[in-house]
């Protein structure tokens, strides 16, 4: 007969931490990190859909966005963080799920966002054909 499986499962007290590891500070990406020392131009608003922009990648030939990386005007306000990135690598594009307060309809077509220099990627990362490859 086996023995019964207690709640811990055998765990025993004094792990994960005070809080359990769950929720508090410590983990990546978690809380605002203010705004970037230096921004530069990543998009371009196309249009808002569903309380999103929907923004072009300004220069197709440059870097690409890191997924949630905050997104400013050019006076490092921050408006929102990318959301999803999409379409062919000649012609990205992407969304900015809005920070609260601020309203999507109130872009016109052809405002310019902003990224933090530190949030881009190369985009060789995603052409080069024997990068990833697993051995």
């Amino acid at each position: 007969m086996r023995p019964p499986i207690s709640m811990g499962r055998g765990r025993g007290p004094g792990r994960g931490g005070r809080d359990g590891g769950r929720g508090r500070g410590g983990g990546r990406g978690r809380g605002d990190e203010g705004p970037p020392d230096e921004v530069v131009e990543i998009g371009k608003v196309m249009h808002e859909c569903e309380s999103e922009l929907v923004c072009k990648l300004s220069h197709p030939d440059s870097k690409i966005p890191y997924f949630n990386a905050g997104i400013y005007l050019e006076n490092k306000k921050k408006i929102g963080k990318i959301d999803e990135i999409f379409g062919p690598i000649n012609s990205v594009m992407f969304t900015v799920k809005m920070d609260p307060g601020i309203v999507a309809k109130s872009f016109q077509e052809k405002d310019s966002v902003f990224i933090g220099t530190d949030k881009l990627l190369p985009l060789s990362r995603f052409t080069n054909p024997g990068g990833g490859e697993l051995k």
